[in-house]
């Protein structure tokens, strides 16, 4: 039953709703985040209150995401994610939450399967545009990633993070 749920959310949102306007011409348009948010009690593991989940977003069927977050436009969420509580996402965010096995030479590494320790983001957590958070990452309460950073590490509370790969710039 979990996954006819997560498959007729994921289908009205991308065939439907992905494609209402999210913050067009100034406005917010509350009813076709309405719908989003929605789909998403459909969609995900557990969907908090209050959400604004953007448009033509890539999702997977492995996602937690607090209340008062926002998953900004274009966004791609692969693996186990989690979201805390009072998050903003920017657009173009990439979550990689997954990884392919690479131990063995004897195997091609497309036939070893997947690894996925997932990645769990705090409360109170802004992350800019185009950002990209890789496996096994998680980022503590408070903090702020900058736009264009590839996170590889953990990011403890109230840092200020950015660059290829993130380091700490300064503390909130």
């Amino acid at each position: 039953m979990k996954k006819i749920k997560y498959l007729i959310g994921y289908f009205f949102y991308n065939i439907f709703f992905s494609y209402l306007p999210h913050y067009q011409l100034g406005l917010k348009w509350p009813l076709s985040n309405f719908f989003r948010s929605q789909l998403c009690k459909l969609m995900f593991v557990k969907s908090g209150r209050n959400i604004d989940i953007g448009r033509k977003i890539k999702f997977s069927s492995n996602i937690i995401i607090g209340n008062n977050s926002s998953i900004g436009d274009y966004s791609y969420i692969q693996g186990k994610v989690i979201i805390g509580n009072n998050c903003m996402l920017a657009p173009k965010v990439s979550f990689l939450g997954a990884n392919h096995k690479f131990n063995r030479k004897d195997i091609p590494m497309n036939k070893q399967g997947d690894l996925s320790v997932g990645i769990t983001i705090g409360n109170d957590v802004w992350i800019g545009y185009n950002v990209i958070i890789l496996d096994g990452v998680k980022i503590a309460d408070g903090a702020i990633i900058a736009a264009g950073s590839v996170v590889t590490k953990n990011v403890n509370k109230n840092e200020i993070v950015g660059g290829v790969p993130a380091k700490v710039i300064k503390m909130r």
